[in-house]
């Protein structure tokens, strides 16, 4: 408990500055989020083979074309361009006809697919970033209530496995409890920070902290499948990057989905 305390602390400490500063000092925080994990997606040997150097190399000026372009802006109307898809699509696909065996199809969609599933999360979180802190405020409240309740009320009341094959730990109850908690905490937060109350808010919070759950136990099946309990070690007694982003990675992509409806 006492390392998990410190690891929280430590990555308190320097995402808050970040945060709220915005612009590029933000834009770099990002940056360096998408690299490291980048880097433990890569470390999934059962996903794919050891990659070529190069490739590892081009994967990381195509994920940081994605996440920089038009990184000032406020909106996903001027977010990632064709243009930019194609030439990822293009510099991690066709060295397969060169390398061969050292790096096959598979290894290219792999790497392709990582590569855009990154870029495009990391540039919507610039976005709302963009958009103003109360609202980011508002977004990462949502996984961060529902994860810490669904924890605490699952650990005390748990008895009914959620998803026993993916991730054992999880309960129903302790579902329900983050599921209550992101919705009307996000709510609350939301007409304190953002705008007033409306009912479209905590339908919105409501979806967003359902998807941040399946989003979690999607990135737990990745674990699954690949044998290992986290991404990494990077933060002690948390594990790694993307094992305490995968719910937020989620909850962005579906707000911003959303947006374009409501």
């Amino acid at each position: 408990m006492k390392t998990r305390l410190i690891s929280a602390l430590v990555a308190t400490i320097i995402a808050v500055p970040l945060i709220y500063m915005g612009s590029y000092y933000f834009c770099f925080g990002v940056g360096l989020l998408a690299i490291l994990g980048y880097k433990e997606l890569l470390d999934l040997r059962k996903s794919h083979q050891e990659l070529p150097k190069l490739m590892i190399v081009l994967g990381v000026v195509s994920l940081t074309l994605l996440i920089m372009e038009n990184f000032l802006s406020q909106t996903i109307d001027v977010g990632i361009s064709y243009e930019r898809l194609i030439l990822c699509t293009i510099l991690l696909t066709l060295p397969t006809v060169f390398y061969q065996e050292k790096y096959t199809t598979k290894d290219a969609f792999y790497l392709l697919g990582i590569t855009i599933f990154l870029g495009i999360t990391s540039n919507l979180f610039i976005i709302a970033r963009n958009r103003g802190l109360k609202l980011f405020i508002y977004l990462l409240s949502i996984p961060i209530l529902t994860d810490t309740f669904a924890y605490i009320f699952g650990s005390a009341f748990g008895k009914n496995k959620l998803c026993p094959r993916i991730s054992p730990n999880k309960t129903w109850e302790g579902s329900f409890a983050g599921f209550f908690a992101g919705t009307f905490g996000g709510t609350i937060i939301y007409s304190l920070l953002v705008s007033s109350f409306s009912w479209k808010v905590v339908v919105l919070s409501a979806i967003l902290s359902t998807i941040g759950q399946v989003g979690d136990l999607f990135m737990s099946k990745i674990k699954r499948e690949n044998e290992i309990k986290d991404f990494s070690n990077i933060m002690p007694g948390h594990g790694g990057i993307l094992d305490r982003i995968d719910s937020f990675i989620f909850v962005i992509l579906t707000y911003f989905l959303l947006m374009l409806y409501l």
